[in-house]
């Protein structure tokens, strides 16, 4: 009980608010880019619009696309908000109408899911929280008597914490036989030779190996090395290669740009005031409190977010098969540019009077729809039901839907990825394990096992 009231006083004692109020400021300004680049891209109509199905998740059928030029409007309402959080205007209601808008456009397509968009969700929710308009933002101007320099420990910490999950459990995830013999980041660095000074070097083996393996052990060490003040800086900048390196390797939007911003809030949490003193502004006005008070109630909700952070990423340990290729735990688990998979399906459905015949996907879906729902079983098992209510809406009774699926994961021959024989249209959608995913049989270099 000593140790948990000293946790508690601990989170409750007062730090800077400057580093969160930086954080507010590129949280804002990279979320603003973000709309820019979906309006200035076409993406929005293309993602959104222009499909006639969409991949749902379990639960969330009911979300839906805006009609008309409603995904646009939402959109530059989506940038405003985000502009008002950088200008901290009305803070609150801003932060809590930008995590439901995007978590809104996240929940709208399985086909678009991006680690970083789930990890925006997640920020975005707990910026609710944090007190980031207590200085230097409009709200601060407009009510002095809110205004504070400091912030109790736990908004700090928080932040911290959920900017380092993704580094920790994708390190984590990284401890598994594909990556450790450098697969699937060889493949992708042999078609990257164009690469500045190094890319000559991008078809050698052990290049591929100093690659996948400095990849893991920066995911697992820049945290810890990131709270020792001694080697924060060398830490950083470690992160900093790492992630301008991934920015020019791969097509992942702003997710280098968003970590490392994030990034910089492991340093002295005053160090965005010491900039600013530079320039002869950023003061601090008032002395630091005691303490700020983290009821119990806080502290409980606290807890069990970040149990609810830590466990969610390991639920795959406990499901049996390959989570590359089972995708059985996959999403939400940090599992980033981990595998290279392939695959071709085809679709047979037959009716009560035994009536056969095949559907080309690309009739209701779109390419990158068809590509990302051929190697993940929940999508294939919700475009199998789409095709049985489809099909009973055009007349046809007693519609079954079978799916022949091969699929090649980093490297591998191909085989079978679900149960040909399986009415998939009998098959309940669930978020439990199914049992008619074929389990992964070949291993990647025949000659080694």
């Amino acid at each position: 009980m000593r140790s948990w009231t000293a946790v508690h006083d601990w989170l409750q004692s007062p730090a800077d608010i400057a580093v969160l109020v930086y954080f507010r400021v590129a949280f804002g300004a990279i979320m603003m880019w973000e709309m820019w680049r979906y309006s200035s891209y076409g993406w929005i109509s293309r993602y959104w619009i222009e499909p006639s199905f969409h991949f749902t998740y379990f639960g969330f059928d009911w979300v839906r696309p805006w009609p008309g030029i409603g995904m646009y409007i939402h959109f530059g309402v989506m940038a405003l908000l985000a502009l008002f959080i950088l200008v901290g205007l009305w803070y609150k209601l801003s932060a809590t109408l930008f995590f439901l808008g995007f978590t809104y456009i996240f929940l709208l397509e399985q086909a678009q899911y991006l680690n970083h968009f789930y990890l925006v969700c997640l920020i975005a929710f707990i910026m609710i929280f944090l007190p980031a308009n207590k200085m230097w933002c409009v709200d601060a101007w407009r009510r002095p008597n809110g205004r504070s320099d400091w912030m109790p420990n736990w908004s700090l910490w928080l932040l911290r914490f959920q900017i380092g999950v993704p580094y920790f459990f994708g390190g984590l995830a990284k401890i598994n036989g594909d990556w450790l013999r450098a697969q699937p980041i060889e493949f992708w660095l042999a078609s990257r030779t164009d690469f500045p000074l190094i890319g000559q070097f991008f078809t050698e083996k052990w290049m591929a190996y100093s690659f996948a393996y400095g990849g893991l052990l920066l995911d697992l060490l820049v945290v810890p090395f990131l709270i020792w003040r001694k080697t924060r800086p060398f830490a950083f900048l470690a992160a900093l290669l790492f992630h301008l390196t991934n920015a020019r390797l791969f097509s992942i939007g702003i997710f280098p740009w968003f970590m490392i911003a994030a990034t910089a809030v492991f340093f002295d949490p005053s160090w965005p005031r010491q900039a600013l003193n530079l320039f002869g502004v950023g003061q601090k006005e008032s002395a630091p409190p005691a303490k700020i008070k983290l009821p119990n109630w806080g502290l409980a909700l606290l807890t069990v977010y970040v149990l609810v952070q830590i466990l969610l990423p390991l639920r795959h340990f406990i499901i049996p098969g390959n989570v590359s290729w089972t995708e059985e735990g996959h999403r939400f688990a940090w599992h980033m540019k981990l595998r290279d998979k392939d695959a071709t399906a085809t679709f047979t459905l037959t009716n009560a009077a035994g009536e056969s015949w095949q559907i080309d996907p690309l009739e209701h879906l779109t390419a990158r729809q068809l590509r990302k729902m051929s190697n993940r079983p929940y999508m294939i098992l919700q475009y199998a039901h789409f095709l049985a209510e489809d099909a009973t809406a055009q007349g046809h009774e007693g519609v079954e839907v079978r799916a022949e699926i091969w699929a090649s994961l980093n490297g591998r021959s191909e085989q079978l990825l679900l149960d040909p024989t399986v009415d998939l249209a009998a098959q309940p959608r669930t978020p439990w394990v199914v049992d008619w995913i074929v389990p992964l049989a070949t291993p990647l270099f025949p000659e080694e096992s």
